[in-house]
């Protein structure tokens, strides 16, 4: 029984200060990363991913976008590049106009940002075609996401599709 206890209070402290792969999430991090609420809110967008992307060109070339729950509401974010500035880009998912474009200065945004640039560089064709090649071998399926990375040296873009409240993962080439 004494062991037990040591236990849970190991477990409590862990979950109390954080540890490598244990830790209390708080309800805005629960949120932001559930997809299932961000395909049950898709149908309410008006707006594709693809027309995002479009959007933002006036921003910069953009480097990935997505749609993800922010404080409880749908929003359609998309990272750009424009020379060495890399912003975070807010499109209304109703209109389809920028609502919002912001210097991404640091953290896992910044980091990620950076990474997907990269992957942009060595890219020979932009996301929009990724997307509209990816929807049109899934019929019926809409666009959740878009993320480039290098695979073995070259750019590919993974690209989040729902149809329904079903998700799948495609891949498709950059170059």
């Amino acid at each position: 029984m004494k062991g037990r206890i040591e236990l849970m209070m190991i477990l409590a402290v862990l979950l109390i200060f954080g540890a490598p792969g244990v830790r209390a999430q708080d309800s805005d991090d629960d949120e932001e990363g559930d997809q299932g609420a961000v395909v049950k809110a898709l149908p309410q967008a008006k707006i594709s991913l693809g027309q995002a992307l479009d959007a933002c060109e006036r921003e910069g070339k953009p480097i990935s976008a997505k749609f993800e729950m922010e404080d409880g509401k749908l929003q359609l974010s998309v990272y750009t590049m424009k020379g060495d500035k890399l912003s975070e880009v807010i499109v209304d998912h109703m209109s389809g106009k920028v609502s919002k474009a912001e210097p991404i200065t640091g953290g896992e945004d910044l980091t990620s940002a950076k990474s997907q640039s990269e992957a942009m560089a060595k890219a020979k064709r932009p996301l929009r075609a990724a997307v509209d090649e990816a929807l049109k071998a899934n019929k019926g399926y809409r666009a959740v996401s878009v993320v480039p990375a290098l695979k073995e040296g070259h750019p590919m873009a993974e690209l989040t599709l729902a149809k329904g409240e079903e998700l799948k993962t495609v891949a498709e080439k950059l170059e």
